[in-house]
């Protein structure tokens, strides 16, 4: 072949090819550990779990903020 070109599909080289996946290996490690750290921040703000109470707590702040906000109409 006279312009190098691999025989696959893609119409990349070899070296190309590894290039490549290097690269989008790298980033779907990068986007996987960016996920895992907001579903952690997001568990730690807001646990989409009930715990021992259930959602007790959950229920106690809205009574909070429906009277908070009750005071102002």
């Amino acid at each position: 072949m006279a312009d190098n070109k691999g025989s696959g599909s893609s119409g990349l080289t070899e070296a190309e090819a590894k290039e490549f996946h290097g690269m989008f290996v790298t980033s779907f490690i990068a986007f996987t550990v960016v996920a895992i750290v907001a579903h952690f921040l997001a568990w730690q703000w807001r646990p989409w779990l009930p715990g021992e109470d259930g959602y007790q707590k959950a229920s106690d702040a809205l009574d909070a903020i429906t009277h908070l906000t009750s005071m102002f109409t």
